[in-house]
């Protein structure tokens, strides 16, 4: 049978009693056929298998709702069974609602999740967590069902009216491409290109059992090859969950961050060689395939893509990294944290912290990465310590010490989050950051130096100074370099991590006033006639053969190589938003409206300024299309921007791990007080 087909629940002793009521029950989100054929119980190997099986208009009514019970608040269980963990009881109950009856399946589930392997604290205990197996081997989590109801009205949780009451109950219909467009935020008027946008992003919806579960990454009517484009990509998804967010509809968003969690640390493999346990997959695809021996009758499978099928096969740093990030502004904006504080959401957490914060050989508090693992997801030299992760990673840090229950078992990882967020702030202020004053202590580096007093650390050579920086860099502004490595600096600008550093306040105070000048100086650079670059500038002649090998798609000012890309409006405006200056935000997000529509949503511009449409470039691309109305919904509702940034962190600036001895340069940390 085919991987994802069937669902076991592991079980120290056999269930005493399995009771189901109901033609019509379902139980994770899919109906059991008639007499419960689809619900089978092996008392021998104590597995209870849940078949989701795939008929005509047969998802209509099923709803799956996230565990809500917390028995003590810093320790978060399944059922009521107090202390023991090992014989712990779930409850699946389906309401039915003829003659009133109710009907439930009580099965006792034994705690016993993977081991695993953590160097900043104790290894989790064995029988912390419930145990998932899909048929084939593969390890997943549970979705938690505290309650499964039928009937639509109570499914969707209307109101007396049959209004939906907020997004995360919202009515799967809505999903649907031929839906009406609702306006966000009731009352205001919505222009007519954003409900064309509006009908775009729902019509890239993709369903899995019935359910909204993500947005492809493009729906290009003419592409005949859609390669991965047909796919859910984690970090694509980001924009067009925050449009749901922030228009009240959080089913979708909720679904995603469960389905997604399920495919955690599946051992896909590159040659017979298994990537960390942790690792988030960069997309998904869900497949509908036929039930082995069941005529006419077929399942939903994810199928997964951890980096074995990427370009360059290079495994996602950032897709674990956007998943933290999303969940805080899941809960931040529908104001439903009881789905952060779900045990398996908890562990999910704590695994992808265990393989970003495991000890390895680099000396460095920053993430050390290859090519393409991440937005650049192409040979583009960024190899080491690119900016975009360290944003990205700093700002999961703050999420993640936000989310997480303190308790025996994550005490010493908490301990590890705030030491790294310490000295990864440092690092960062201190040494990627670039203004005039700070290439003129460069011009005069002396180098060779081997004391722990170097001014110099990283034995950078001024001769690396480009000659374009010298004239390009205001008197005004700065920004954080694109990479640092022994003996080099990148000096190109990176739009996302820069912009990023301001969302997250990895940037002082200072420093994000210089980031935003710098762009409003530049901003013919920067922005052109459609913002905005993915960096600049462009590698050229023998600088980009040899860096990006001969990379045809990555040609001077295309793709990723100083190309534009419109999707990066909704982190811009973002942090234009926190620093006072949304006038920016409207000036670009005004740009890009008056040609998006009419060039039908592509990926990508290509050339200096962006006048172009990407040569290689996807019509209809969805994040291009949600980073559009995520940033109009944002400069509406300003103070929405709020739930999805960072102010700075007292607490992290009090704790100096940066070894600096008195008599030496003031630390940054202390200094950064004086710069908010």
């Amino acid at each position: 049978m085919n991987t994802g087909s069937c669902i076991g629940i592991s079980s120290m002793k056999p269930c005493r009693d399995i009771l189901i009521l109901g033609r019509n029950s379902s139980i994770f989100g899919c109906p059991l056929v008639k007499n419960g054929h689809s619900a089978e119980y092996n008392s021998s190997k104590s597995q209870l298998k849940l078949y989701c099986l795939i008929k005509t208009n047969c998802f209509n009514s099923s709803k799956v709702l996230g565990f809500r019970s917390v028995i003590d608040p810093n320790r978060r269980v399944f059922g009521g069974s107090g202390s023991n963990w090992g014989q712990s009881k779930v409850l699946f109950a389906d309401r039915v609602k003829k003659n009133g009856s109710f009907g439930s399946v009580i099965a006792n589930v034994a705690s016993n999740i993977r081991n695993n392997s953590n160097s900043v604290g104790p290894r989790l205990p064995e029988n912390s967590f419930e145990k998932i197996y899909i048929q084939g081997g593969f390890n997943v989590k549970p979705l938690i069902i505290e309650r499964i109801e039928e009937g639509r009205d109570e499914a969707i949780g209307k109101d007396d009216e049959g209004k939906v009451n907020d997004g995360t109950n919202g009515d799967i219909d809505q999903f649907s491409s031929e839906a009406e467009v609702s306006e966000p935020f009731l009352g205001i008027h919505v222009s007519e290109v954003e409900k064309e946008a509006w009908k775009l992003l729902r019509g890239a919806i993709v369903n899995y059992c019935g359910n909204p579960v993500g947005t492809v990454a493009a729906t290009d009517p003419a592409d005949k090859q859609p390669l991965n484009y047909d796919q859910v990509f984690i970090r694509d998804f980001v924009p067009s969950a925050l449009a749901f967010l922030l228009n009240g509809e959080g089913e979708i968003v909720k679904n995603f961050l469960l389905h997604t969690l399920q495919l955690q640390s599946w051992e896909k493999t590159v040659d017979c060689y298994s990537p960390g346990q942790g690792l988030m997959p960069a997309s998904f695809k869900v497949r509908t395939v036929p039930l082995e021996g069941r005529d006419g009758e077929f399942e939903d499978v994810l199928d997964p893509d951890f980096g074995e099928s990427a370009i360059g096969r290079v495994a996602p740093v950032d897709s674990g990294l956007w998943w933290i990030i999303l969940l805080r502004a899941y809960g931040r904006i529908t104001g439903d944290y009881t789905l952060q504080e779900r045990v398996d959401v908890q562990t999910g957490i704590s695994l992808i912290l265990n393989l970003c914060l495991t000890d390895g050989f680099d000396m460095f508090p920053t993430l050390l990465v290859t090519d393409g693992s991440c937005m650049i997801d192409r040979r583009m030299g960024i190899h080491g310590h690119p900016l975009e992760i360290q944003a990205l990673f700093y700002s999961a840090l703050r999420c993640s010490r936000e989310m997480l229950t303190v308790n025996d078992s994550t005490k010493n990882l908490v301990v590890a989050i705030n030491n790294r967020l310490s000295a990864l702030s440092f690092h960062m202020r201190e040494y990627y950051w670039v203004d005039l004053k700070k290439m003129n202590e460069i011009y005069r580096y002396k180098t060779e130096e081997y004391s722990s007093d170097a001014v110099n650390k990283f034995n950078i050579y001024p001769d690396q100074i480009p000659g374009w920086l010298v004239d390009w860099i205001p008197d005004s502004g700065g920004y954080f370099i694109g990479n640092l490595q022994p003996a080099h600096m990148d000096f190109r600008f990176f739009t996302l991590g820069n912009l990023w550093s301001v969302v997250s306040s990895l940037s002082t105070g200072k420093q994000s006033e210089g980031i935003l000048n710098l762009i409003e100086e530049k901003w013919d650079d920067l922005v052109a006639q459609m913002p905005l670059k993915i960096c600049y500038p462009a590698l050229e002649h023998d600088e980009w053969r040899i860096v990006t090998g001969g990379d045809p798609k990555n040609t001077p000012w295309s793709y990723h190589n100083g190309g534009s890309w419109p999707t990066l409006m909704w982190q811009f405006t973002l942090a234009c938003i926190k620093m006072g200056r949304p006038e920016l935000a409207r000036k670009a997000v005004g740009l890009a409206e008056q040609r998006l529509p009419s060039d039908e949503w592509p990926e990508y511009y290509d050339t200096r300024h962006g006048r172009l449409i990407g040569k290689q470039a996807r019509l209809q691309q969805t994040w291009t299309i949600a980073g559009y109305l995520t940033s109009k919904m944002l400069l509406r509702k300003p103070e929405m921007a709020s739930m999805l940034w960072w102010n700075e962190d007292y607490e992290v600036l009090e704790k100096c791990v940066c070894g600096l001895k008195s008599g030496r340069r003031k630390c940054s940390r202390i200094d950064a007080k004086s710069r908010v």
